[in-house]
C-alpha cells in the first residue's frame, strides 16, 4: 500500500489530500479563495499567496486527521511545482520541503496540469485507462490538447494564443456583471438564454490544434456594452469603463458565447481523434465542469469521453497525490533544492524533470 499526501497551491485555492495506490482518496480538503478575490473580478496574486500562508498548516493537518494516519504512515510527499502563480507556488512547496524533511519523507514535484490529468484515474479506478488518448486540458489559466501514450508521456498538439477557455469565461462574466468566477455563472444564466440569438466568432477555424478565444471576447463586448460618450468620460476623470448596453439580455449573450466557445473546443478535440486513433477523449480543469462542453462532446464523437466529477475538476490535492503516485511507481525522486517553475508546459517526457 502507497500513500501519497499531494498538497496544492498554484493559484487560489489551498489543497491537501491523501491517496493511497493512486487510486482510493482517504482524505481530500481544499480551503477556497473564491470570496476573498470575488470583490476583484479575479485572482489578486499577493492576496493569494497570504492567504495560502494563513490556511497551508490547517489545511494539511485536516487532511491527515482525515485519513486517520500520521505523517510516518507516508511514502512520499508531492507538491506542486508549476506552472502557477509565483508567490502562490513558494508557500506550497517550501511548507511540503519543511515537512519532508523533517519527516524524513521522499519529496516529489509535479507539473499541475499533469495533475488535472490524473483527476482522470481518480474517476476510472476500476478499469484500465488504455492508451494513446487524447486529453484536453480546460481551466482558468490553460487550454491546452495533448496526446497521451504512455504515464508521462505527452504530446502537445495544440493550446491557446491568447485567452484561456477559463479566462474568457471570467473577462465575459465581468462584461455581464456576473459574480466571479464566470464559470458557472455564465453556464447557470445561459441555461435561460438562446444559443443562436447572436451569431460570435469562432476562432481559428483551421487546420491548425491551436485556439483563440480573445476575438470571441471582444466580439461579445462589442455586441454588449457601449462606452460613455466623450463628455462623461471628461466628466468622470479616468473613468472609461464600458456599460452594459440597454436592452440587452444577459442570458442570450451568455448562451451564445459559451455556445461559440464550445464549438471552438469541441470542432478541433474531435479532429484530433480522428487523426491521431485514440480510445478515448478525457476532459480535465474546471472548465470540464461544464455540461454544455460535456454534451457537445460527447454528441460530436463516438468515442467515450470521460470527466472527472465536479469536485475534482477544479484545483485539488488529490490530483496531485495521485501523478506523484505514478512518479513515485516509476522510481523518481525530485532534489530538495529544487525550485518553483511558473510557466511549466507539459513535455514530451514529463518525468525529465524531477
Amino acid at each position: 500500500m502507497t500513500n501519497i499526501l499531494g498538497i496544492e497551491t498554484s493559484c487560489d485555492e489551498t489543497a491537501a489530500s491523501v491517496v493511497i495506490n493512486g487510486k482510493t482518496i482517504a482524505s481530500n480538503v481544499v480551503a477556497s479563495q473564491i470570496d476573498l478575490h470575488a470583490q476583484y473580478g479575479g485572482v489578486f496574486p499577493e492576496l493569494a499567496s497570504r492567504a495560502h500562508v494563513e490556511a497551508i498548516s490547517a489545511v494539511v493537518d485536516q487532511a491527515m486527521l482525515d485519513a486517520g494516519m500520521g505523517i510516518e504512515k507516508l511514502d512520499a510527499i508531492a507538491v506542486t511545482r508549476g506552472p502557477g502563480l509565483v508567490g502562490s507556488l513558494l508557500v506550497g512547496i517550501n511548507y511540503a520541503k519543511g515537512l519532508a524533511l523533517a519527516a524524513n519523507k521522499p519529496l516529489l514535484g509535479i507539473n499541475h496540469l499533469e495533475g488535472h490529468v490524473y483527476s482522470l484515474w481518480l474517476t476510472e479506478q476500476h478499469r484500465e485507462i488504455v492508451f494513446p488518448v487524447l486529453v484536453l486540458i480546460v481551466s482558468g489559466g490553460h487550454t491546452e490538447l495533448l496526446l497521451m501514450t504512455d504515464h508521462g508521456k505527452y504530446e502537445r498538439l495544440g493550446g491557446t494564443l491568447d485567452d484561456a477557455a477559463g479566462e474568457a469565461f471570467d473577462k465575459i462574466g465581468r462584461i455581464l456583471g456576473l459574480p466571479f468566477p464566470g464559470g458557472p455563472n455564465i453556464e447557470r444564466v445561459a441555461a435561460q438564454g438562446s444559443p443562436a440569438s447572436y451569431n460570435f466568432p469562432r476562432a481559428k477555424r483551421d487546420q491548425s490544434y491551436d485556439f483563440s478565444f480573445s476575438g470571441l471576447k471582444t466580439a461579445v463586448m462589442r455586441e454588449a456594452t457601449v462606452m460613455p460618450s466623450a463628455d462623461a468620460r471628461r466628466a468622470r476623470g479616468t473613468e472609461t469603463k464600458a456599460q452594459l448596453r440597454s436592452g440587452i439580455s444577459v442570458s442570450d449573450v451568455a448562451a451564445s458565447f459559451q455556445q461559440a466557445l464550445v464549438e471552438a473546443l469541441v470542432e478541433k478535440t474531435a479532429r484530433a481523434t480522428k487523426a491521431y486513433n485514440v480510445t478515448e477523449i478525457l476532459l480535465a480543469g474546471g472548465v470540464s465542469a461544464n455540461q454544455a462542453l460535456r454534451k457537445a462532446m460527447r454528441k460530436e464523437t463516438e468515442l467515450p469521453v470521460r470527466y472527472p466529477p465536479l469536485n475534482l475538476c477544479t484545483d485539488n490535492a488529490a490530483m496531485i497525490a495521485t501523478a506523484g503516485y505514478y512518479r513515485f511507481e516509476a522510481g523518481l525522486r525530485s532534489d530538495w533544492d529544487m525550485e518553483v517553475i511558473p510557466m511549466w508546459p507539459l513535455t514530451s517526457d514529463a518525468y525529465e524533470t524531477t
